[in-house]
């Protein structure tokens, strides 16, 4: 809220005693026991068929140094990017995503959650975020996991602890300018030296060789300046659970689903030529109505 810049009206305690009546000041301890519901996974069989990307911090080193890090992973060869900014602003969004695709290459779909730094402001749902904006214009489908549900990017959040517990944990840093080198040094002995049992003992630039994939990389080294331009094609995704209510929320937007919907994961489309939101329940369309972006 405060890198929202917005003040909450109650009190910090008032807050942490409405939590912790309902049971939410505890993490999730264990492994996820799935509720029994089909849930919509991207299948990622090859190189950049998906990118699971997450902002981790803020973080903090040895010294005065207060960052955030765009993680990202290439789910099939488990290859990483780490780029570290000083705030999740749009221009520095975007620059770490162009940097992260000029080293990792363009993927055909991003996975990320719902916060305003990759959706976009909740008070204009229709106004497409810099993460859709910069994916559609590069021919890529972003994909917005439920909200809530962190274990659905599971790849890049184990990463997240091996971040901290191989770099934030160990590297001594002092300022912001020694710590891009820093981590593009830690994300080479990730991608070169760790060996991972998915990928059959090799480690990630090994299972990218014994692939070769044809990568399609950015056309230009200079990322896009905000504001970027609308987009004129493309779609993105949402997966939601529905409840009773039967609500589809679309970035803080509510729209109602019939009620085959009712306690089901579903997958609402948003396509940008066509202007039209599409919801599907497993191959099944259960709703489709005009969507007119601003």
């Amino acid at each position: 809220m405060e890198d929202l810049d917005v003040q909450p009206l109650p009190s910090l305690r008032t807050i942490n005693r409405i939590l912790a009546r309902h049971g939410l000041t505890h993490r999730r301890t264990g492994r996820y026991r799935p509720k029994g519901k089909a849930y919509p996974t991207l299948l990622a069989a090859t190189a950049n068929a998906v990118h699971q990307l997450d902002y981790l911090g803020p973080c903090y080193l040895h010294g005065p140094v207060r960052f955030w890090s765009l993680n990202t992973v290439d789910v099939a060869t488990a290859r990483c990017a780490t780029e570290p900014v000083r705030s999740r602003a749009g221009q520095a969004t975007i620059d770490a995503l162009w940097a992260t695709w000029g080293r990792l290459g363009l993927p055909a779909a991003v996975q990320a959650d719902n916060e305003w730094a990759f959706a976009g402001s909740p008070a204009h749902p229709r106004a497409l975020g810099p993460l859709i904006r910069l994916c559609l214009g590069q021919g890529i489908e972003p994909w917005f996991i439920p909200p809530g549900e962190p274990w659905r990017n599971g790849i890049v959040e184990k990463f997240n602890d091996h971040y901290r517990a191989k770099f934030l944990a160990r590297v001594e840093v002092t300022d912001f300018a020694a710590l891009g080198p820093a981590s593009r040094a830690f994300e080479q002995r990730h991608n070169s030296r760790w060996r991972y049992t998915k990928l059959g003992g090799l480690t990630p630039l090994a299972a990218l060789r014994r692939e070769r994939p044809a990568l399609r990389f950015p056309r230009r080294e200079r990322a896009p300046r905000v504001p970027l331009g609308k987009p004129e094609a493309g779609r993105y995704h949402l997966v939601r659970f529905i409840r009773s209510t039967r609500r589809l929320d679309v970035f803080g937007e509510q729209f109602r689903l019939p009620p085959e919907a009712e306690y089901e994961y579903v997958v609402a489309t948003i396509d940008v030529a066509r202007q039209r939101l599409r919801v599907t329940l497993g191959e099944d369309l259960i709703e489709e109505i005009p969507y007119h972006l601003r």
